[in-house]
């Protein structure tokens, strides 16, 4: 059993990320961890996982979780079996069944005796039978990656499991598998996904937000129905105020002016009557104390009911926020960019395409590049941007403007400020209030302008890259993206999906 008791976390530059967290997950539960890209669910994944500390609260769990993060870079200089942590154990099992049977050797592998079957088991499950537990993850495509950790919980066997975005980077076939695995599986599970089709065999969602965690009893079907009652609700609210400031802003203009009515009569009497100057003076000052006493009332009433349709206001999210105004490509529509003729590639002197390649690549096409974990289409994009040559025929790219959105969005230089990186695309001279302004158009308010960009999201260091290219004078001739939607929610797949339709 997993408990979370009012955890928060804060970042290392004092910005609180989200506070007074509290969940349960129970033996045999399958949970989803829903919310906006830098929400903090990742983060909340990992202090579960014990990499990072929560600023306050309090985490009980019974059991180690076994933990699978979203990037696996960290692991690249690692083999197989040493970041699945198991390599100590295979290496006393050989030494053993060499004859080497001393205590050190006997207390690692701790009876321990099918590891060896178990791994065989697991990798031929995620059909990755080809591989050696002695192979490196960086010769390994992302899908590789992700069932090789997928084939670490066949052969650990925890009894909770904290997956972040398990789906990306698989195949059609893999994600089959990873849907039947979850359905089959005992173990407790905490998944962060935007996957829906995964979300909807999960039984119970918590959607994580900065101001705390919200409980929906049921998969993500369930929850976006309960979503769409409460949108409903809110736009009620929202429309309710309206009626109220206005009703509260009039209300205010007729009693003003009833009263300056009412003074105004009272001092032509007064001053009829022949009433002192010093008594006038007297008078006024109380009328204007009334009616500045009644402006005050007014105000702080229409004041309280503005900041509360300002904050209902503000819990919609919507696309229409959104201005991108991409530039167009100056190229015409037509001309070759790419032409390859017999092209082909080898690792370890192994050719990675069964029929060498041919094909051509036009100005304003939209082409999609398709196939299993492993078919080399990561290849295929490092040849076509010149990062990789050919080592079989004739690959042919005219002169033109890139641009390449990998999965990690490492155009953004994390050491920077969101405003800072902004204005590394200003090469048009642009003033900083213009800069400013789009980077509200693209969600960045004045409160993020000196975040650092290493604390943003998958989905925030999308639209600053998309800010990015609006603040170019030029546009690309060629966007070439590399599993644009892995670790986006789904708010920032519809951003992204109408950023390149416009463009």
């Amino acid at each position: 059993m997993l408990i979370l008791q009012n955890i928060s976390y804060t970042h290392s530059n004092k910005e609180l990320l989200f506070s007074n967290i509290s969940l349960t997950v129970n033996n045999g539960n399958k949970t989803a961890l829903v919310g906006h890209n830098g929400s903090g669910k990742s983060t909340l994944l990992k202090i579960i996982a014990k990499e990072l500390f929560p600023s306050g609260g309090i985490q009980e769990i019974d059991t180690e979780p076994y933990y699978i993060p979203q990037i696996f870079g960290q692991y690249n200089h690692l083999t197989i079996a040493a970041a699945l942590r198991i390599d100590a154990k295979l290496t006393a099992l050989h030494e053993i069944l060499q004859g080497n049977v001393n205590e050190s050797n006997l207390n690692i592998l701790n009876d321990d005796w099918a590891i060896e079957d178990r791994c065989n088991e697991a990798l031929k499950y995620w059909g990755l039978n080809d591989l050696e537990l002695s192979q490196k993850l960086k010769f390994l495509s992302g899908g590789e990656k992700t069932k090789v950790f997928l084939a670490g919980i066949m052969i650990h066997q925890p009894k909770i499991i904290l997956l972040d975005e398990p789906s990306n980077h698989l195949d059609t076939e893999g994600r089959t598998l990873l849907y039947q695995f979850i359905k089959d599986s005992s173990a407790a599970m905490l998944i962060v996904s935007h996957d829906r089709k995964l979300l909807n065999l999960l039984d119970v969602t918590y959607e994580l937000k900065a101001s705390g965690i919200k409980t929906y009893g049921g998969n993500y079907d369930f929850y976006q129905k309960q979503k769409n009652i409460e949108k409903d609700a809110l736009a009620q609210d929202i429309h309710s105020k309206e009626k109220a400031l206005q009703k509260a802003k009039e209300k205010q203009r007729k009693t003003l002016e009833k009263e300056l009515k009412s003074d105004s009569n009272g001092k032509k009497k007064q001053e009829k009557a022949g009433v002192a100057r010093i008594m006038l003076n007297t008078l006024k000052n109380k009328a204007e104390n009334s009616i500045s006493k009644t402006k005050s009332v007014h105000a702080e009433k229409i004041g309280g009911i503005s900041q509360e349709l300002r904050e209902l206001r503000d819990e919609v999210l919507s696309l229409n926020k959104m201005k991108f105004g991409l530039n167009h490509s100056q190229l015409h529509k037509g001309k070759i960019l790419v032409t390859a003729e017999s092209v082909n590639y080898s690792y370890n002197e192994q050719w990675i395409w069964t029929t060498d390649l041919n094909f051509q690549i036009i100005s304003g096409e939209r082409i999609a590049i398709k196939g299993s974990n492993g078919s080399g289409k990561t290849t295929l994009i490092k040849l076509i941007l010149k990062e990789l040559q050919s080592k079989k025929g004739i690959l042919k790219i005219a002169d033109s403007e890139m641009i390449y959105i990998d999965q990690d969005y490492s155009l953004i230089n994390t050491d920077l400020t969101v405003y800072e990186q902004a204005q590394q695309s200003n090469n048009s001279g642009l003033e900083e209030h213009d800069i400013k302004m789009r980077l509200n158009r693209f969600l960045f308010t004045k409160s993020d302008w000196d975040k650092p960009c290493c604390y943003l999201s998958g989905g925030e260091r999308m639209r600053l890259m998309l800010c990015g290219l609006t603040i170019k004078n030029e546009a690309p001739d060629v966007i070439i993206l590399d599993e644009p939607t892995n670790n986006l929610d789904i708010q920032n797949i519809e951003i992204l999906t109408a950023a390149l339709n416009e463009y």
